[in-house]
């Protein structure tokens, strides 16, 4: 890359170029920090919803990449929080369970776009410089149907804390089968 393409990438930033990394997954996230502050960017990492609000009280950046789901919270706290502090920040939403309902909710505070993990930095930075007259081209590599069925699965798992009995009743499927699926590895 030249200092003249340098040059323009710097420039499509703007002159304040912060960004909050906010995600619990360590290796993901320092990461995600090391490729943005490659392509211009000034990172701040957080891993909690706590360190998030502190970033954004102390100084809220420009730009944001925030996961949906942290051990301490939820995401889109920090997403209204920022929204308020500074109503022009970008701000993308990372979750590794991509639902219809936490994208609207999303977007509804103010999320600028809502990506699906795995993400890599080209995605998240398409999304963050992103007008949203252009749509973005879509994934190299999306989930595959089967992935997307299994994240599902995990997240309800989750949610009813583990108990099978209440997941697969509220998946609607028999219990049995969704313990052969819980039993399995996750497709690619």
């Amino acid at each position: 890359m030249t200092d003249a393409e340098e040059e323009v990438e710097l420039r499509d930033l703007g002159p304040d170029r912060s960004l909050l990394v906010l995600d619990d997954d360590e290796p993901f996230r320092r990461r995600l920090a090391r490729a943005m502050e490659r392509r211009g960017f000034e990172p701040t990492a957080a891993e909690s919803v706590a360190e998030g609000m502190a970033v954004v009280r102390r100084a809220p950046p420009a730009y944001a990449v925030i996961d949906l789901r942290l051990e301490d919270g939820n995401g889109l706290d920090v997403v209204e929080a920022l929204r308020e502090a500074r109503p022009d920040s970008r701000i993308v939403v990372l979750t590794g369970y991509g639902a219809i309902a936490t994208a609207v909710a999303a977007v509804k505070i103010g999320a600028t776009d809502y990506l699906a993990k795995p993400a890599d930095a080209d995605d998240v930075e398409a999304a963050l410089l992103s007008s949203g007259e252009v749509k973005p081209p879509p994934p190299e590599n999306p989930m595959s149907a089967d992935r997307v069925r299994w994240e599902h699965i995990q997240r309800v798992f989750e949610l009813c804390d583990r108990n099978v009995s209440e997941t697969a009743r509220r998946l609607n499927m028999h219990r049995r089968t969704l313990q052969r699926i819980l039993a399995k590895r996750s497709p690619r």
